[in-house]
């Protein structure tokens, strides 16, 4: 039998293919040339981080920041965003003494003219060829993000974070010569799906570490590394826990005598802020002189305005927007609520923790049983239980007096977590760590 003729489809396919392979070679090829005499002056200081957007809003940004002002101190160290919107970043300004540079400056006024507009107009069109498609953050890439990421690493010498699934495996897979590479996990790695859950055994190896943020991860990724079937059995990536780190919000303390809770974050099904509203609708007919205050924005706020109505609690409960200044909204509170179905590390519970706030959270994974003591610096009660959220908050409203008890222990807790105290743990990473394989020194 003869073998059928390749149709015009597929034969378009083969070559599109064919030109995407040849041109993610041409780009790896690019990243991984060998820095030259002048660029390793003064590698052993410098440190470049990457993240999806330095102006966002979000935790992991927060702690990206927080990480780049304190290394800021004794490193050489630049930001890169792989994109730019706005003008300001959210948290306001940028920690002083680091560069903060975007691959994708997306203000209209920033966006390139002639000949480069044209290249960078048609390349955006292009799916990215080097992020993992199964990162929740591939829709931001492309490939003219691909394009400016290849030429920001070539022939760069020092050290590189990089903050999500997809960069890590991104740097795994380009493995410049000239960097040394920590990985950074912002999420707890049973919430990730099983494709990325099974690219990571072959790249993470070439990692040079990966920083995790709770104990449990630390087990979790010793067994998927180095247990697992393409495990690489030889000590890499070095693993190590480092929580995130909280910032001085400045301010009051939080007042333990307001009737006003607060909860912040994203306006997204993780957040639970749909079941922090049910478990509302059980407190205020007990307690109809307080106040819920959720801070945020996101896809779900439409379906969050419905159920304030089905519910019953439009009266007492705020969709109040981004919080910009969140330390102010704190102070004028007494109760954090955290209703996440799931966490990486819970940085805005620090937060208000560092505040005095008493605080009432899910006990989800992951991150909230490390950092909470049950009725001494807050209350934590079974994940995703309304019954049991709604009875927490309740407790926490009728008794004042472990109000101001939680309160004081709180802010002795998030003293624990701040960069003066967890700062020092980066230091000794990095310098530990072994030099890149195209430093001849350190």
């Amino acid at each position: 039998m003869l073998p059928s003729r390749p149709t015009p489809a597929s034969l378009r396919l083969a070559v599109k293919r064919a030109v995407a392979r040849a041109v993610r070679s041409a780009l790896v090829r690019h990243v991984r040339a060998q820095p030259r005499p002048e660029d390793l002056a003064g590698a052993e200081r410098r440190v470049y981080i990457v993240l999806v957007s330095a102006w966002g809003m979000g935790g992991t940004i927060r702690a990206a920041l927080n990480l780049a002002g304190y290394l800021a101190d004794h490193y050489e160290v630049e930001v890169i965003s792989v994109f730019r919107r706005r003008d300001e970043s959210f948290f306001g300004s940028f920690p002083p003494g680091i560069k903060v540079t975007a691959l994708d400056d997306q203000r209209p006024e920033s966006l390139p003219r002639g000949l480069r507009g044209l290249i960078r107009t048609l390349l955006r069109d292009r799916t990215s060829i080097l992020m993992h498609p199964i990162d929740h953050a591939a829709g931001e890439f492309n490939l003219w993000i691909d394009v400016r990421l290849a030429r920001k690493l070539h022939r760069k010498a020092g050290y590189l974070i990089t903050t999500r699934p997809g960069l890590n495996l991104l740097a795994g897979q380009l493995s410049p010569p000239g960097l040394t590479l920590v990985g950074q996990e912002q999420m707890h790695l049973g919430h990730h799906n099983k494709s990325l859950k099974a690219a990571m055994p072959r790249h993470y190896p070439k990692l040079d570490a990966l920083a995790v943020l709770t104990e449990r991860d630390m087990d979790a990724y010793a067994k998927l590394l180095r247990t697992g079937a393409n495990g690489s059995g030889n000590g890499r990536p070095r693993l190590v826990r480092i929580p995130n780190t909280v910032r001085e919000l400045g301010g009051p303390k939080a007042d333990l005598g307001a009737k006003t809770i607060l909860a912040a974050g994203r306006l997204a099904p993780q957040k639970g802020f749909d079941l922090l509203i049910k478990a509302y609708a059980q407190v205020a007919p007990r307690h109809p002189d307080w106040h819920l205050r959720i801070c945020g924005r996101g896809d779900m706020q439409p379906r969050l305005e419905e159920l304030l109505d089905e519910y019953g609690v439009r009266e007492h409960v705020t969709l109040a927007g981004p919080a910009e200044r969140i330390g102010e909204e704190m102070a004028a509170a007494s109760i954090f609520v955290l209703s996440s179905r799931f966490e990486g590390f819970p940085l805005v519970l620090l937060e208000a923790m560092s505040k005095g706030m008493a605080v009432v959270a899910y006990d989800c994974p992951t991150g909230p049983a490390d950092i909470i003591d049950d009725h001494r610096n807050g209350l934590i009660v079974p994940p995703k239980d309304v019954d049991a959220l709604a009875a927490g908050i309740v407790e926490m409203i009728e008794d004042e007096q472990l109000r101001r008890r939680c309160g004081p222990a709180a802010v002795e807790t998030a003293s624990r977590y701040t960069m003066d105290r967890i700062g020092p743990h980066w230091d000794d990473l990095l310098r530990e760590l072994p030099p890149a394989s195209g430093l001849t020194a350190r």
